[in-house]
């Protein structure tokens, strides 16, 4: 059985869809955001793992826009 983690650490979830990063951003306790030219990852820590949604840098925006959730930008 192969195992998703590495010396014990969970690796992220790939989200694929916006709806699904609005309804885990309710419960995230933070949110980063990386950008590389048009591109951004956005990653969600929760309590139980970290999320990663891929996008352009436009709907990034749009999405951690409304959010509550302490947003770090790198």
């Amino acid at each position: 059985m192969i195992s998703a983690t590495w010396r014990g650490t969970p690796m992220p979830k790939e989200i694929g869809s916006k709806e699904e990063f609005e309804k885990l951003s309710e419960g995230a306790t933070e949110i980063r955001v990386f950008r590389s030219g048009d591109q951004a990852k956005v990653k969600l820590r929760t309590r139980g793992a970290l999320y990663t949604f891929k996008t352009t840098s436009d709907e990034a925006d749009a999405l951690i826009k409304g959010t509550k959730t302490p947003i770090v930008e790198f």
